[in-house]
């Protein structure tokens, strides 16, 4: 964004639009539990209610830079983003509902292969 790389971390809260991003990721989750999206929290290494391992996915670091994307860029933007590590089963399915919601193509890099996601594929 703006020929900057920005980073993000799982549960990053030190970015300056942290409440901005979060804001959008709370209105994304909306919208994807609308269109049917039903979080997986079974990697979740986390004893607690269903509730709170949710709460933990929304902020994997690919989560987080989708939803800076989203409020950073013009609408139809595609957004192209890097991993050190895979993309959790919850994130890859989360990313294809959010491309077909935001109707955006969202490419994600992990360390093993490119993620091309387009009107929910």
């Amino acid at each position: 964004v703006e020929n900057r790389v920005h980073e993000f971390f799982v549960g990053d809260r030190s970015h300056p639009k942290t409440e901005a991003i979060y804001g959008e990721l709370e209105r994304l989750s909306r919208q994807m539990r609308e269109a049917g999206f039903v979080p997986d929290t079974k990697f979740v290494m986390h004893n607690g209610s269903e509730e709170l391992k949710e709460h933990k996915l929304c902020g994997h670091s690919e989560k987080l830079a989708i939803a800076f994307g989203l409020i950073s860029t013009t609408p139809g933007t595609t957004l192209r983003i890097t991993k050190n590590l895979r993309v959790c089963p919850d994130c890859h399915t989360a990313t294809k509902f959010i491309s077909k919601i935001v109707n955006r193509e969202i490419i994600v890099r992990d360390a093993n292969r490119f993620h091309h996601f387009k009107l929910g594929v």
